[in-house]
Order: C-alpha cells, then structure tokens, then sequence
C-alpha cells in the first residue's frame, strides 16, 4: 500500500527546536570531522534508499553503485525506472493529468557539492530528473520551468512525446464527470519517487520526480521540485526527501528541517518524526486528510521513515539486500 488516501485521526503535542550554534560552522578544514567521515562502518556502505515500494529502481541505483558509478549516477538513473513505468500513473510517462488534461511533470537532483538543478510544469519529456541534470550541469541556474524547460530539454537531445496514455487519459475522463478538486491520496500508487544514496566513496546526492497531484489546477508546482522541501542533501551530515501533499512540506520546509535536525545531534528517524510534528502541530492543521512522508539518511549509513498515517515505506538496498521497510506513522487509530 502507498500513498494518496491514508485519513485517520489523532493529535500529538508539538515538539520545538532551538537551532544550535553549528549550523554557523562549516567545519571547512577540520581534521576532527574529516576523520570522524572516515570512521563509517565499512558494513553500512554503500546503500541506496526510495520512497514507496519501488524495489526495481533501488536495484539499478545499487547497480550503478556496485559498477563503480557515483551516488549522482546512482540516483538519477533509480529515478529513471520510475518515470518510464507506465504503469505507475504518478510518475513520469502514463502520470495523471491536470484538470485539463495535460501531464505534467516536476524533478529536481542535487549532488554531494550541493549543486542541484530543477525543471516544474515540464511537459512531453518523460525523463524530467535527467533535465534537472542537464539544468545542473549545462546552465549558471538552478530551475527552469514549463515551455522554458521543454525547450531546453530538447536542445539538450531529449525526444518530445505524448505522455498521457490510454490507461491515464481514461482515468482523466472518468474523473471529468464529477470534477471534484481535491487533493486525492491513492494507497494504491505512490505519486512521488524520491531517491538518496551514498556511495563507495561515501559521498551523498538525492533525487526526486512526480507528475504531482492528479487533477490539479494547470500550473500547480508541489515540493518535489524545491530544494530544501522535496529534497536537501548536506554531504557533512546527510540527506532527506519528502512525498506527500507538497503544498504542507513546501510550509515547513521540510526536507531542509530534517537535516538540520540530524546536524544538530538527532538520528534520522528522530529527526523525521519531528518534521511531521511540526505539520501535525500547526494551527488548524488539516493533517487528517492528507499525507506527508519522510525518509532520511545520515553520514553513517543510518536511516530514518516517519509518516502522518499508515502504509507509507521505504525501500533500503544496503548489505546486498533490497528490501521495503513500511514507515512508522503518527496517527494511531
């Protein structure tokens, strides 16, 4: 089970943080650091982690890594199975429409530098991580959007086509008789793909790509995209994707929280479970009707998953086994 439709009730008391004094320190330089860096558990690495339940894009990213690719390589291309799964309907080719019917796609990657690169509102490119590479590595930006970043994406050597399949198109018309606009979270279908892996270097970089909420309002960009909500990775400490409805993460910045967190003492999974506080807490929160997810990793190879509700999970290639993990969640029934 996965993620568009987990609404259960509960409430939780709001947890607060203090932001410590080494967010300043950059640490440039300092042999302590570097060797505590080189003092990871030799069992721990390289692993490659995923939102939902996407086993064959866990194994290409492993692939990549145990060929000696780098933990960019590994991430773009994991992430690339999931766009060209047609079956998916969440991302990538064969993604829910927007209310008028067009897919849409949104991505964005960054590296173990903190260099990263974004496109929002792509359409007829079913590879939309691969453009945020390319806007990376090829342009002095960070994000490109809509026609912009089509039209980069093919002068760049990206084949345009037809992203809506029959299959898609067919939901699309059914949803048309009614049009109710809501977010809608489907248990059935992840609707996001977010990756982190570290690879035999020890080096860390993320990734993550969606067609968005299905049926949304033409324009509409989620958190998938933004770096510092969808994704953040801090190669010093580590990294975090979300998946969810994108316009709660996007609020607390969510992804960029969670490393913070871990920066400031706290394990992955802690550092997870109080980023959905944060949600959870917020004045006149909604939070019964929608779902956010974390994963994270930190520099050692530790991993955390935390949810709103039920049937959110995580899937951890490490040790040589592929495994996924169903998150532990807030909301107890």
């Amino acid at each position: 089970m996965k993620r568009r439709n987990f609404i259960k009730s509960a409430s939780i008391t709001g947890v607060g943080f203090t932001i410590s004094a080494s967010i300043l320190n950059c640490n440039e330089g300092n042999p302590e650091k570097n060797d505590k860096a080189s003092a990871i558990p030799t069992n721990a690495l390289p692993l490659v982690i995923a939102t939902w339940d996407v086993k064959e894009s866990t194994q290409k990213a492993w692939e990549i890594i145990q060929d000696g690719g780098s933990a960019l390589d590994a991430v773009e291309q994991g992430c690339m199975v999931e766009e060209a799964n047609e079956k998916g309907q969440s991302v990538g080719k064969g993604g829910l429409p927007d209310r008028d019917g067009n897919v849409t796609l949104d991505a964005c990657i960054m590296d173990k530098n903190g260099n990263c690169g974004a496109v929002v509102y792509l359409q007829n490119i079913t590879h939309a991580v691969s453009v945020a590479r390319k806007v990376m590595e090829e342009t002095p930006h960070v994000m490109l959007a809509g026609n912009g970043a089509q039209q980069f994406a093919i002068a760049q050597g990206f084949e345009p086509e037809n992203l809506l399949t029959e299959a898609s198109k067919k939901a699309w018309e059914n949803w048309k008789i009614n049009s109710e606009y809501k977010p809608i979270i489907n248990i059935e279908n992840h609707d996001t793909i977010g990756m982190l892996a570290i690879d035999q270097n020890g080096d860390i970089s993320g990734a993550c790509t969606t067609s968005g909420l299905a049926y949304k309002m033409a324009g509409r960009v989620g958190d998938s995209p933004i770096i510092g909500s969808g994704l953040f990775v801090d190669n010093e400490i580590g990294g975090c994707v979300a998946t969810g409805l994108g316009e709660e993460v996007i609020k607390t910045v969510g992804s960029f929280l969670v490393v913070e967190l871990m920066r400031q003492g706290k394990t992955p999974q802690q550092a997870c479970e109080e980023a959905i506080s944060r949600i959870v807490n917020k004045p006149n929160s909604d939070y019964k009707n929608f779902q956010v997810g974390y994963i994270a990793v930190n520099k050692k190879g530790e991993t955390g998953s935390y949810a709103i509700h039920q049937y959110f999970s995580m899937t951890k290639f490490q040790n040589g086994l592929n495994e996924t993990i169903q998150a532990d969640y807030i909301i107890k029934a």
